[in-house]
């Protein structure tokens, strides 16, 4: 047992049984505290770290955007849960070929991914908090960063805890299961209303569903596969599927514009990342099979392509970023 282990068991033999938004936000925080995830010799790969050619086709969907905005000189590049920094590095280098010069914003809390981010986008200013972000026009990206966010479990009109039996974890209950997740709904309300108040566009780029449905979505995943949820605490991912129609609605009430929701299949190929393949492929003919893995991994039905979704937020006098229609 670990001592992270340990004292989550403590806790709840001294306070009670905890939420299960508690123990996602206990077990998250230390796990990202402590490690790089990603990568193979990690627990999961993200789009970026896939192909260059994500990164890229964010940065042009992005340059696009805030080129027909008028080329605010005051807007700056913001990412939220940047992962190693590639990302960043890979949009910033197509932002700044179409004239982009703004300073670049990372949140980030866990000082190991800082140490990377900083290899990756040296001139780069942190952050503990969306709230933090200078009040200036943003460029935003958030990849796989709504799913880490605590959810709420709810069975009936009882909430679900965690508890400590027979030696180990479990649920205090079962059933059909509702999850809410407050602090996802807080996060993009923070977002919209930062974007209607200074300007800018926000890409919402996750795994998820359309609309809000019943269902126990949370999931752990170790070693590049699904585990027990209560199986190694703090030793590896906690996620769940993102609601695309909670994030709408507090989007829209916060008066910011919303585009159609896209899967990550149609906004790339919108996006045509078939011909940024083909061009890389020209130039460097001994990398063809790689990149069209990674096209293929990026967009096919049975990979990435379905299950993750792509949304943008953007200030009302902002024009909708292309890729959605």
């Amino acid at each position: 047992m670990t001592p992270f282990e340990r004292g989550l068991r403590e806790r709840i033999a001294t306070d009670g049984p905890i939420t299960v938004e508690a123990y996602m936000d206990a077990c998250n925080s230390y796990y990202y505290a402590t490690r790089d995830p990603l990568g193979a010799r990690g627990d999961f790969t993200t789009a970026p770290e896939v192909s260059q050619m994500f990164g890229e086709l964010v940065g042009a969907a992005l340059a696009d955007c805030w080129t027909r905005a008028g080329s605010p000189a005051d807007a700056l590049y913001a990412e939220l849960g940047p992962g190693r920094g590639t990302l960043a590095a890979d949009a910033l280098k197509v932002l700044r070929s179409a004239g982009f010069a703004g300073e670049v914003h990372l949140v980030e809390t866990s000082p190991v991914l800082h140490d990377l981010q900083a290899r990756s986008v040296p001139d780069a200013q942190w952050h503990d908090s969306i709230h933090a972000l200078p009040d200036r026009p943003l460029l935003l990206v958030a990849n796989e960063f709504l799913d880490a966010l605590p959810v709420r479990q709810f069975v009936g009109v009882s909430e679900r805890h965690v508890i400590s039996l027979s030696g180990g974890l479990a649920f205090d209950r079962d059933g059909e299961i509702v999850e809410r997740s407050p602090q996802r709904e807080a996060a993009v309300r923070q977002i919209a209303q930062r974007l209607v108040r200074d300007g800018g566009v926000g890409l919402l780029i996750d795994y998820g569903h359309e609309r809000s449905a019943p269902g126990d979505t949370l999931q752990a995943v170790r070693g590049h596969a699904f585990a027990p949820v209560f199986d190694k605490p703090g030793e590896q991912d906690l996620t769940s599927h993102v609601d695309f129609g909670a994030v709408s609605r507090a989007v829209t009430a916060a008066g910011a514009s919303l585009t159609a929701l896209a899967t990550q299949r149609e906004w790339l190929n919108r996006l045509s990342i078939g011909a940024r393949a083909a061009t890389l492929a020209n130039a460097n003919p001994e990398r063809a099979a790689e990149l069209a893995a990674a096209v293929q991994r990026l967009t096919g039905r049975d990979r990435m392509g379905e299950l993750f979704k792509v949304m943008a937020v953007h200030a009302p006098q902002w024009p909708e970023p292309a890729g959605f229609a």
